[in-house]
């Protein structure tokens, strides 16, 4: 595509932005986020705890502390220590599927707000589109997941590995670079993957890919200047009280919804030039057959 064609998509991204009311549906996708957030955390504190790496959930947590505002991880530490303590075991055999259900919720919405910046209907049937969401929990969540641990292990894990495997000098040394590429190529895998799968579009995998750039280069821009405000100009704790750190949560989960749906409509914007400016639909909705009365 020619550089003339890139700028007017991205043109039209910011019409789309606003035309398909795209922090209205960052703003729902917060409040399902925020309801989807600690199922998703509960299930992964289970599961980690049988994984080989020492205390990986708390490494875990420690890592997302550097995306998420800082009173906000006193309140996710606090109602996981209340949840999980007596009743780990339980989450891995009967409260696994309804807090995998209830962590996908956030995914449903997620559905939806991505079928609307694709400017597609959805006539998909419900028991479909949930069990698609089930799925896109798990993906996620695998896909995350390694890049977390990719970010744990750090940057001296590269000689461990070396000495044990017998690879080169130049891997040492570029395994500090290595691990953090690996670490955000997961991530755009991820939300690649979400593009792919949850929209009622039919596209090629790599057609997702500038738009998957797009958004977690924003969401890390916008996580990294968010942490910038809260630590240093924002005090939610004095204006909201108990509440400051869950509307923290709330405004961190609102730029990544923000992210994530503008990186779709580039993308849409992008195929749509590709496709003479119509997007073929998974399902085409079935014709109605017209009866003429006057026969």
């Amino acid at each position: 595509m020619r550089l003339a064609g890139i700028k007017t998509a991205i043109v039209r991204t910011y019409d789309d932005v606003n035309r398909n009311h795209t922090m209205q549906m960052a703003a729902a996708l917060s409040y399902y986020s925020v309801l989807s957030l600690f199922p998703a955390l509960i299930l992964l504190s289970a599961v980690v705890a049988y994984l080989p790496v020492p205390d990986l959930f708390n490494q875990t947590l420690a890592m997302m502390a550097r995306f998420l505002p800082p009173d906000t991880m006193g309140l996710v530490r606090r109602v996981l220590a209340d949840v999980i303590s007596p009743n780990r075991g339980t989450f891995l055999s009967f409260g696994i599927l309804g807090t995998l259900w209830a962590a996908s919720g956030g995914f449903s919405a997620a559905i939806e707000a991505l079928n609307v910046a694709y400017d597609v209907e959805d006539d998909r049937p419900f028991w479909k589109t949930r069990p698609l969401a089930l799925a896109l929990a798990l993906i996620t969540a695998v896909l995350l997941l390694v890049a977390l641990v990719t970010m744990i292990v750090g940057p001296r894990f590269g000689e461990w590995l070396a000495a044990r495997v017998h690879l080169s000098r130049l891997f040492i040394l570029l395994w500090p670079y290595l691990h953090w590429t690996i670490a955000v190529g997961f991530t755009v895998l991820a939300v690649e993957v979400l593009y792919f799968l949850a929209p009622n579009v039919k596209q090629r995998f790599l057609a997702t890919l500038p738009g998957a750039v797009l958004a977690v280069g924003c969401w890390i821009g916008l996580s990294y200047l968010l942490g910038i405000y809260f630590r240093h100009f924002a005090n939610f704790n004095k204006t909201y009280g108990s509440l400051g750190a869950a509307i923290a949560l709330m405004v961190w989960l609102y730029w990544t919804g923000f992210a994530m749906l503008v990186g779709a409509e580039l993308n849409a914007e992008l195929a749509k030039r590709s496709r003479e400016g119509k997007l073929e639909q998974k399902h085409e909705p079935p014709a109605i057959t017209k009866i003429d009365l006057a026969a």
